[in-house]
This record gives C-alpha cells, sequence and structure tokens, in this order.
C-alpha cells in the first residue's frame, strides 16, 4: 500500500476560539515578583487618599465605582482594550450593589469576587480572606486600589 496523501507544507491558521486577548501590561509600575510568581499591589491599600477625587466617589457611591471596575475589568478581560467611556453609571450591578448598601451595609459582600478577579488578573499575592477584610473594613479604599491597577493596565495600551 502506497501513501498518496499529499505532504503538510503549512501550518494551520488561528481560529477566533484560539485568539487570545493579552490586554496590556500587566505590571505597569515594574513591581518585584517574589519566588511565588506573585507581587503586591501597585498601590497600598491606604494610598487611596492620593486620588482624592475617586475616593470620594468610593466614600458616598461604592455602587457606581464597584459597577465601573466590575464592567472594565470584564471587557479587559473579554476584548483585551480598555473600555470606551470606563463603563456606564447606572448598570444592575449599581443597582443590586446599592441595594445591599442601602440595607444592612453588605454591598461589600459583592466586593469580594471583583477584587479576587483583579489580584488574581494581576498575580497580585493575597487569599479571599484578605479581600474580604479588605472590602468590609475598608471599603472606598479596596475599590480605589482596584480601580488604579485596572487603569495601570488600560493606560499601558494607550
Amino acid at each position: 500500500m502506497s501513501d498518496t496523501r499529499e505532504p503538510v507544507t503549512s501550518q494551520p491558521q488561528a481560529t477566533d476560539q484560539m485568539n487570545v486577548n493579552a490586554g496590556g501590561n500587566k505590571n505597569a509600575l515594574n513591581r518585584e515578583i517574589g519566588m511565588d510568581g506573585m507581587r503586591e499591589w501597585s498601590y497600598g491599600l491606604l494610598d487611596c487618599f492620593d486620588e482624592c477625587g475617586l475616593w470620594c466617589w468610593a466614600v458616598w457611591c461604592p455602587c457606581v465605582v464597584y459597577s465601573k471596575n466590575k464592567q472594565r475589568l470584564e471587557h479587559l478581560r473579554n476584548q483585551g482594550t480598555p473600555l470606551p467611556g470606563g463603563g456606564e453609571s447606572l448598570t444592575d450591578n449599581t443597582y443590586i450593589h446599592g441595594i445591599l448598601t442601602i440595607w444592612g451595609r453588605h454591598g461589600w459582600i459583592l466586593q469580594i469576587n471583583n477584587r479576587s478577579e483583579t489580584r488574581m488578573r494581576y498575580g497580585i499575592r493575597g487569599d479571599v480572606i484578605g479581600d474580604c477584610l479588605a472590602s468590609w473594613l475598608c471599603n472606598p479604599c479596596a475599590l480605589t486600589q482596584e480601580r488604579r491597577e485596572i487603569e495601570l493596565e488600560e493606560e499601558s495600551l494607550s
């Protein structure tokens, strides 16, 4: 029996399912990467006061900051590009967070997952307990810290 197949002379082309949207620089300030492959946040939790306007939004309207952080992170993950306009102010996530915050000050619970996703995306050292404590005890600072990390990646894509 002889083999009548043509020899392969080229590589297969990528399909949409094979393309990965890598996004931008996930360590824009070049923080030291430890032996565990992780790093610290680009800005400390209490560096939130350096961004006073954003921090004020996080104090008075945490639901809006949370929703925009979530939208921007999802867009970077799915599209690999910054979200045009920085996201919508009023979304389902805004309302859910707002209702939980008004009725019992529990909006921070939603932030735990968002903070964990941000930490994992950028290879930041920590765990869900730390995410929970930061979101609960220092809610505006945690929201500001997350936003600043996302903005660094977005700026690296500009």
